[in-house]
């Protein structure tokens, strides 16, 4: 998953994307409301955080214009601002979710975790497909009821092909998932974890649509 963080404050942004990563969440960090439109017109976000109190453009008006772009991905507003005017507007302009700052980093997780299950029409916090279950928030794994070690690649590459079973899903796509900006990303790197995951899953759970991409998909 491909989270857009948008903060100007750097201790904050800095603890902020340093827990993404633990989450193993790739992460795109900017601190102003312009790079913020810059970043958004790219499309390849699964979640935005945003704050609202931001340089160059407001984090408000950075909102309206994603929406009004026809962008879909969730966005949670994170800021100091208390009063409930700013939630009411924040959420009248297309926020699905606010959390006033200072907030627990736990708490942030677990709503991030809410909003990503909500805008894949999933309400069990489990994401089960033929045999392999996967827990977005304990990042525990089963196949056939058998507990697997994913390393944190291996996680988020299987938890972006998990959130839709049976849809393919492009060497891009999963590279974008899996790197932020500042990560270098070599030209084989999905193909590793995919032989990775096959070794652990069954050569048959993900396969290969040549010159498309790769799916999870039930045996048979």
């Amino acid at each position: 998953m491909r989270i857009l963080l948008v903060e100007d404050d750097a201790m904050i942004g800095e603890s902020v994307e340093e827990g993404l990563h633990g989450e193993n969440y790739a992460v795109d960090w900017v601190r102003d409301g312009r790079a913020a439109e810059l970043a958004l017109s790219n499309q390849v976000y699964d979640l935005v955080l945003l704050d609202l109190g931001l340089p160059k453009k407001q984090g408000i008006e950075v909102l309206i214009t994603y929406r009004k772009q026809g962008g879909a991905a969730p966005v949670l507003i994170i800021t100091a601002r208390d009063a409930t005017a700013d939630r009411v507007r924040g959420l009248d302009a297309g926020a699905d979710d606010y959390l006033i700052k200072p907030y627990n980093l736990d708490e942030l997780f677990a709503r991030i975790r809410a909003l990503l299950r909500r805008s894949a029409g999933r309400a069990n916090p489990e994401i089960a497909f033929a045999g392999v279950t996967l827990n977005p928030a304990t990042r525990v794994v089963t196949c056939q009821g058998s507990p697997l070690h994913l390393s944190s690649r291996e996680f988020a590459l299987l938890h972006a092909l998990m959130e839709a079973p049976g849809e393919v899903v492009s060497k891009a796509n999963l590279e974008e998932k899996l790197y932020g900006w500042n990560e270098e990303v070599e030209s084989n790197t999905v193909e590793v974890y995919i032989h990775m995951l096959r070794k652990k899953l069954g050569s048959e759970f993900i396969k290969n649509v040549r010159g498309v991409g790769y799916k999870v998909a039930a045996a048979g």
